[in-house]
Formats: C-alpha cells, structure tokens, sequence
C-alpha cells in the first residue's frame, strides 16, 4: 500500500511540477545564451571584436554571481510562487532590452543587469525541487528539469537564426527583433508562475489527501533523518568546505556549457554555412545530450553513484572539446560537439543531487546559491577567455584547450572530493535509499 501510495504521487507531483519548470528554464536558457545567435550579425552591425563579445556574454554571469545568494534567501523566506514570477518578469524586461544596445558599454551593462535580474532561479528550482522530491528521486527529476537547457538549443537555434532574417521589419535589424521576441515568453509566464506554482507540499490542493499526507511525512522524515549530520543555518551553506568544492567543480562544467552556448554557433559558421544552416546544425548535438543525459542520470539514481557519473562525464566532455579545435569538417566538428553536449549535459544531473545529502533548510538555500554563483563564474571564464584567444591568434583552438583543461580539472576535484568525504558520503548515500 505504501509503495503504491509513493507511486501515485511521485506520478502526480512530476507531471504537475517537472513539465511547467522545464518550460520555464527552456526560456531561461534561451535569452542567456541567444547572444550567440545575435553576435552573426551583430557584430558586424556594433563593431564588436571577438574579446567584447565574449567579455559581455561572460559578465552575464557577474550579476549572477553577485545576487544569486540573496535572491536564493529570498525564495526560501518569501516563498517560490512570488520570487520566481519577479525574477522573470525582471529578466524578461531586460533581455528585450538588449534590443537597444548602441555600443560596448550598453552591452556590457545590459549583460549585467540581464545575470542580475535571472540570479536566484537556477538554484531557486533546484531548492525547490528539494522540498517536494524525496533524495531517492532528485537526479532523476534534477535531469528532466536540466533537460531544458539542451532542448533550449535544439529548438532555439533554428527559430533564432529565423528572426535574424526579420532584418528591416518597422526599421529594426533582425538580431534586434529575436531578442524583442524571445523576451516576452519570460513576461507572459512570471505571471503565470504566481498563479500555478504551489510553495509547498502541505498547500498542494491538487493531491489527494492520502497523497499530500504520505508527500509531506515523507520529506518530513528525510528532513528528520539528516538531523544530526545535516547543516541548517545560512552560515554553514555558505563556508561548508564541500560546498566549495562542489562549486569549483560546478566551474568546469559551466565554462563548457556556456562555451557551447555562446561560441558554437560561431564556431560552425567558420566553416562557411550560411545562418539558417548554423541554426539546424546547432540544434543537432543537443538533441542526443538530451537521451543520454536522461539516461545517466536515472542509472546514478538506480545505483545511488555520483562521483563518477560526474568524473567520466567531465572527461567525455574534455575529449570532445579537444576534438573539436581539430576538426576542420562539419561532420567531424558536430560529432565532437555532441561529445561535449552529451558530457556537460550528463554531469550535472548527479552533480546537483549532492549538495541537498548535507545540507538542509537556509543552508541548503544559500549552499545550492553559492555552488550555483561561483560555479557560473565558469560561464564568464570560458566565453572570455576563447574570445580573447580567438582576438590574439585568429584561432578557436587554444581556447577549447583551456576550457578541455577546466573540465580535467572538475574530474580530478570531484575524485578528490569523494575521496576526502567517503564516510560521510556513505551515510549520506545510506539516507538516500
């Protein structure tokens, strides 16, 4: 009776929560990195070098980084409902902002204030997450959800390179239109989110009363059962060394991901595809990365393993970067860019179910903000560094080095995490199941 009861409502609260939140970050994702897109024409239109480009798709992540802690405190006093529906009313104002920008400055400030608006909803999701699936559940769950990001790609590539042929509509250029008009999604579903979403378990009216009951004594038993090893206060989220380590780890990974998001389109238009062409071929690795990441996630809930799904993932990752400053054909580069995708997109899922095994309440707020804030800093390393680097040698090669090099380095932190923590990881994965 009980295992039926946990069915029915893990069944219920994943098809309530998991598609609305996935939509959400569908968009999220896509006025993040449809600076890629844009910077086609873009930089031609504003003079823009390769170094302005990737500093001010990278200082994105400053804003990020700067208020992602408060606004995850915030969610966790106020509630998700009403932070979550301010921050994408707040990001969706800016994002169709960046339709005006006149030079580098704008740029670079519109960026900022764009990170700034967004900071909180990553990690504000993830601590949601917390509060309504079991740990047993959460990589799973955690990759349908980050399955967004992904499909982002793969759908967002082909309708941006589209709108950037919108070039002379109401004497606007087509860069400027895609991102009038992927900015008004975010608008139109923050207010959505403060009228679907539901704060916590104990307020779900669409459960059953069996099913709210069983929800709500369930996560009040994890809650109880990581009592005495959990951490709780905002503190402890904060200066937890493995919440440091997690979040340097969290680098790596995120300089791939936003490398991919913001450079690849340029990099596959060096090989002399028009736009359209960038666009359908930019969509073809993330399609792949979404099985695979769905896949892998589900084996590391089924074993209850997250070390080395995170370690081999970060080396494929690697190896296709590596790959990819060699290729000099479209069937070679795609191939390796899917190596990456499948990579970056693999790691993160059990990478994100650990930080909740030690941490609980406001540390857990603050410990998810601070992996996520200084983790994304990763975003601002990679673009930058490739745009520098492409400026410099007129190549992107030596910059997918670096970037290959961050994610080595997230392999060997995550080893040495585990390492350094088995007795607690042990209980921690003992809670879990």
């Amino acid at each position: 009776m009980e295992l039926d009861i946990e069915k029915r409502t893990m069944r219920r609260i994943t098809w309530r929560i998991v598609p609305f939140i996935m939509l959400l970050y569908f968009i999220a994702y896509l006025d993040r990195v449809n600076i890629g897109f844009a910077a086609l024409t873009m930089k031609q239109d504003l003079g823009f070098t390769a170094s302005i480009l990737g500093f001010g798709a990278g200082i994105f992540f400053w804003g990020y980084f700067l208020f992602e802690v408060p606004s995850n405190i915030a969610l966790h006093k106020f509630g998700a409902r009403l932070w979550i529906a301010r921050v994408m009313v707040t990001w969706g104002i800016i994002s169709g902002g960046m339709a005006f920008v006149e030079g580098p400055t704008s740029f670079y400030i519109m960026r900022f204030l764009l990170g700034a608006a967004e900071a909180g909803f990553f990690p504000g999701i993830i601590l949601y997450l917390s509060y309504w699936f079991p740990a047993r559940h959460r990589a799973g769950v955690t990759a349908l959800f980050m399955a967004a990001a992904p499909i982002s790609t793969a759908l967002g590539s082909p309708i941006s390179a589209a709108l950037l042929e919108m070039n002379g509509v109401m004497g606007l250029v087509g860069w400027q239109w895609m991102f009038i008009l992927e900015a008004v999604p975010a608008l139109i579903l923050g207010v959505v989110v403060f009228f679907y979403m539901t704060d916590k378990p104990e307020q779900a009216k669409w459960l059953k009363d069996d099913e709210r009951a069983w929800l709500v004594n369930a996560m009040h038993a994890e809650v109880a059962s990581k009592a005495d090893s959990a951490k709780h206060s905002i503190l402890s989220g904060l200066a937890n060394p493995r919440v440091i380590a997690l979040a340097l780890i969290y680098f790596g990974t995120s300089a791939g991901l936003y490398t991919l998001g913001i450079w690849a389109p340029q990099i596959i238009k060096e090989l002399g595809v028009s736009s359209m062409t960038v666009g359908f071929l930019n969509a073809i690795p993330p399609i792949v990365s979404v099985v695979a990441m769905v896949l892998w996630s589900r084996h590391s809930d089924r074993t209850g393993e997250r070390t080395w799904h995170v370690v081999l993932a970060c080396c494929a990752a690697a190896i296709g970067l590596v790959v990819a400053a060699g290729a000099n054909s479209v069937v070679g580069l795609i191939a390796a860019l899917t190596l990456v995708n499948i990579g970056i997109s693999c790691a993160k899922p059990p990478l994100w179910s650990m930080p909740t095994m030690f941490l609980s309440g406001a540390a857990a707020a603050t410990g998810i903000a601070t992996i996520n804030s200084i983790g994304n800093l990763g975003g601002f390393a990679g673009p930058a560094m490739i745009g520098w680097v492409k400026d410099k040698t007129g190549s992107f090669e030596y910059g997918l080095y670096f970037v290959a090099a961050l994610l080595v380095l997230s392999a060997v932190l995550t080893l040495l995490l585990a390492r350094s923590q088995k007795p607690q990881v042990v209980v921690a994965e003992a809670v879990a199941h």
